[in-house]
């Protein structure tokens, strides 16, 4: 069968690959410590699965608009406005998920041959997403020295008559770094002078560790204001991942073009879903404190112990859950690394390359202390057979 060209330009999802692989695996009876999937190990808060059970009760499941429930872009509109992202509810998208409100503004936002550019390491999906919009990413590398940082000069030198977004992705997913206020101002100066696009990626934004802060760049004044898209969901920090959530908020006009992009593709998200979203914002925000705290924990309890094995360095994320580890040392491929490492040893972890760092491996700590214990261990007698 003769495939749309534009499939071949994309790559499958490793992390959605390998997370499978290894619970395959499990379902083989294998002990597997997965640090995969970027994915809380929680439950649902028992009030968010509370009001999408009453939505369901009180008949909450038919078609709604495309552009999602009123009372959630409300919602949704009223907690930026916390953040100081001065948003009403007609300049909010509902999303099947974090994702897909990218997905949705790359489709609305470029033509053929427009660049994005992505600092590396970036999510894997920023650069697909791109493509399928028949757009260009141009990637900026950045390193440990810089805190995987792109610097304003870096920016401002990636800029072309053809740019047309900067994506920015603060507490960052892989490598857990968070921009300070400063940094993200000086961003900002260079997006207003050269009049283009940001979107700030902000999924991962309740979830930081002191002393560092999550600042939306949109929130810096009126004129970066003017050129912020907010792309952002209840997955992480509500531990929704599966309910498939997430909005998109920026400028009434790009809003009615992506709402009119998913009234032909998606349409409305799950309604009663949507209920259980409008319950995480309103109700009590203990939950996702309960959730950082323990993350934090963990965030210490690993990063020491993998800190012991030779051979391996990492820098201390400020954010996220997430440790993105530099293997240079081993002589091994982000791919021959994690391939072996399940392989042999029954540990599943994401190959840098897919974040666009080949001699970095990223694991998630968003699973018990059990698991990080016993997964470390059995990375630490991995490694040293490789050095």
């Amino acid at each position: 069968m003769k495939l749309a060209a534009r499939v071949s330009q994309v790559t499958p999802s490793l992390t959605l690959a390998i997370a499978a692989k290894a619970k395959a695996m499990q379902a083989d009876g294998l002990d597997v410590c997965s640090f995969s999937t970027g994915e809380p190990d929680f439950e649902t808060p028992t009030h968010i699965k509370a009001a999408a059970i009453k939505a369901l009760e009180a008949g909450k499941t038919r078609y709604g608009p495309a552009a999602g429930e009123p009372r959630l872009r409300s919602a949704i509109a009223q907690s930026l406005q916390a953040d100081g992202l001065c948003y009403a509810a007609e300049n909010v998208i509902v999303t099947n998920g974090g994702k897909h409100s990218l997905f949705n503004l790359m489709m609305a936002l470029l033509d053929p041959g427009d660049e994005v550019i992505i600092p590396a390491p970036y999510w894997l999906s920023y650069p697909e997403m791109v493509r399928l919009a028949a757009g260009v990413p141009v990637i900026v590398p950045t390193d440990a020295a810089s805190g995987y940082k792109i610097t304003p000069s870096q920016l401002q030198q990636a800029i072309t008559p053809r740019t047309r977004l900067f994506v920015l992705n603060s507490p960052s997913n892989p490598t857990g770094m968070v921009y300070t206020a400063a940094e993200i101002q000086a961003i900002a100066d260079v997006i207003v002078a050269a009049n283009v696009w940001v979107v700030s990626d902000e999924i991962y934004g309740k979830i930081t560790y002191e002393p560092a802060q999550h600042v939306s760049i949109g929130s810096l004044g009126p004129k970066i204001f003017e050129r912020t898209l907010i792309s952002s969901g209840f997955a992480k920090a509500y531990s929704m991942t599966g309910w498939r959530v997430g909005y998109l908020a920026g400028p009434v006009e790009l809003i009615k073009a992506a709402s009119t992009i998913q009234g032909h593709s998606t349409s409305n998200v799950c309604t009663f879903a949507q209920y259980g979203a409008i319950a995480a914002l309103e109700g009590s925000q203990e939950c996702v404190e309960q959730m950082r705290l323990a993350f934090a924990e963990r965030r210490i309890v690993i990063l020491d112990l993998l800190r012991q094995i030779p051979g391996l360095t990492c820098g201390q994320p400020e954010g996220a859950f997430y440790l993105f580890v530099n293997i240079r040392q081993t002589g091994l491929t982000s791919l021959q690394f994690c391939d072996a490492l399940l392989e042999t040893h029954q540990v599943a972890t994401i190959p840098g390359i897919a974040f666009g760092a080949d001699d970095h491996i990223r694991l998630s700590y968003a699973t018990d202390m059990t698991t990080i214990e016993r997964g470390m261990e059995r990375l630490a007698t991995f490694v040293k057979s490789h050095l």
